[in-house]
């Protein structure tokens, strides 16, 4: 029997989040959607896991996997997906929590809405203030003119991502942190490339979707509190990962001299500002995925 939405998330390390993103799931969303929620443990460490095994709803509809190796973000999200049958598929980040009945609101849209192939909610910081939802292809234009130029100039393809929304508005990709895809549509552009091992998975996928005439919208009336970098944190190590899904992302869908023109652009705006020097020696050899993460991963039983 197929559901109405499976919701994936990924517990790495913070299985607090996560049992209180399940929570907000259940407590919110109607009697009336059928759903299931798969969590995958991303091979977080064995007190980790353990904190949520032990603590995990005991209800039909909610399961628990977990892998021998961390992933990423795609690949755990891939790995969900095995153990989904619905007809839309909700990505949702265990620091992301519902504000209101998310799933029902954003499946009666799909379902009205039959070219919009993944949508979000509109998301608040942790103190209720907007915060972003979505944003722009970062290409050429976006590195030489700014987000601010762009929106303000050009602002049919490039909506305001600061505004507070009360109408649904179509967007180049949707924050990575909620995404309600249409799963035919998802299963037709191959899912998350895992390749990436974390961010920029989200350009990519709505980027070739669009190719295949799918649009990406944000749908206001959905409303999360997004706990962000919770689930990930912050250091150099992270901001090097994001540089190096980047760079993949532009290499694999754009052409080959735009990828030579934002590397050249990187290379040489990064020699003026000593806080990012080190990236430089990533930019300077090409940022070959072999730097990536992914690459540094064990298995863990």
């Amino acid at each position: 029997m197929m559901n109405d939405i499976a919701v994936i998330i990924i517990n790495y390390n913070t299985s607090k989040y996560t049992l209180d993103c399940i929570d907000s799931v259940v407590k919110l969303t109607d009697k009336s959607i059928n759903y299931d929620i798969i969590v995958i443990d991303n091979n977080s460490t064995i007190d980790d896991f353990n904190y949520l095994k032990n603590n995990f709803p005991r209800q039909d509809n909610i399961i628990l996997k977990r892998s021998v190796i961390n992933t990423g973000f795609g690949g755990g999200n891939m790995l969900g997906v095995q153990f989904a049958k619905a007809k839309y598929l909700l990505f949702l980040n265990n620091d992301a929590f519902l504000q209101n009945d998310c799933l029902s609101i954003l499946f009666n849209y799909m379902e009205s809405h039959p070219k919009v192939g993944v949508s979000t909610a509109q998301n608040y910081d942790e103190h209720g203030k907007h915060v972003i939802s979505f944003d722009h292809n970062k290409g050429i234009r976006k590195l030489i003119f700014g987000r601010s130029f762009l929106e303000k100039n050009f602002s049919k393809n490039h909506p305001k991502r600061k505004k507070d929304y009360t109408e649904p508005v179509t967007v180049n990709y949707v924050n990575g942190a909620f995404m309600f895809f249409r799963s035919s549509v998802f299963a037709d552009v191959g899912g998350f490339d895992t390749n990436i091992f974390l961010y920029f998975e989200e350009m990519d996928i709505c980027y070739r979707m669009q190719k295949q005439n799918y649009t990406s919208v944000l749908v206001p009336d959905a409303k999360i509190t997004h706990y962000q970098g919770a689930s990930t944190g912050t250091s150099k190590i992270i901001s090097k990962e994001g540089f190096l899904s980047y760079f993949y992302v532009i290499k694999k869908n754009y052409s080959y001299s735009k990828y030579v023109f934002i590397r050249l652009y990187y290379c040489l705006s990064f020699l003026v500002k000593p806080k990012k020097w080190f990236l430089l020696p990533l930019a300077l050899k090409g940022v070959h995925l072999s730097e990536s993460l992914k690459l540094k991963q064990k298995i863990q039983f």
